[in-house]
């Protein structure tokens, strides 16, 4: 009898993550299809720069790069808010996992930095992740551009991003039943920054930084495509 109830355990637990959807499973994002994956080898037509004239295609030993090159850009947005901005053309997400390696090229200064945007549905209105050297209220956290300027909802970061002239693995999760976002930075199973908010639960995703420069290579997003609004 008890070996037959093992069975029956065994069983019942293979059916339930058969027919369970995915999304009232515990979060494996990686699960997610992916969507969209560039290494910009053949430029960079699949994005949209809010200042063309900061970005270009870079060679470099290891293949080529976009790089985010000019500190200065003629985008002004209508809050205060990070002035480089490139997005992914045509792309639109609810769920979603995000992995890119970047490099920050900027002089090593307090606020030295690279912006993550997603959510995004116009210029006043998108949360980012800015990942700033050293945290205070205006860095190294995740922000909401509702409106008016950025307004911090991290509940959860760290004292700083460690910045060198090195590449690093950055990973964003976002899950909308929750309004989860979750920052990783090169360990890919810790997250170094949460925030909670359901304000944006779809939206398009970007690479920049505020107002700083920085190289990005090997972007992969595994996610939900919805249709934007």
């Amino acid at each position: 009898l008890p070996m037959l109830c093992l069975i029956c355990l065994v069983t019942v637990t293979a059916l339930f993550f058969e027919f369970t959807p995915q999304s009232s499973r515990s979060a494996e994002p990686n699960r997610l299809p992916l969507i969209f994956q560039d290494g910009f080898e053949e430029g960079a037509m699949n994005w949209e720069a809010k200042d063309p004239g900061g970005w270009k295609i870079t060679k470099t030993k290891l293949g080529q790069v976009y790089s985010q090159y000019k500190k200065e850009s003629d985008y002004k947005p209508p809050h205060r808010s990070p002035f480089h901005m490139s997005l992914i053309k045509d792309v639109v997400v609810g769920d979603f996992e995000l992995t890119v390696q970047v490099r920050s090229t900027h002089a090593d200064y307090g606020h030295r930095d690279v912006c993550l945007f997603l959510g995004y549905q116009d210029p006043a209105h998108f949360y980012y992740v800015h990942l700033g050297k050293k945290t205070d209220d205006h860095a190294n956290q995740v922000f909401i551009v509702d409106g008016k300027p950025r307004t911090k909802i991290s509940h959860k970061t760290t004292s700083g991003t460690n910045w060198d002239d090195q590449w690093h693995t950055v990973r964003i999760v976002r899950q909308t039943k929750t309004g989860l976002i979750a920052v990783y930075f090169d360990d890919l199973k810790n997250p170094i920054m949460l925030a909670q908010d359901k304000t944006f639960l779809r939206g398009r995703i970007g690479v920049g930084s505020f107002d700083d420069t920085g190289d990005w290579d090997n972007l992969r997003l595994r996610g939900i495509r919805v249709q934007n609004k």
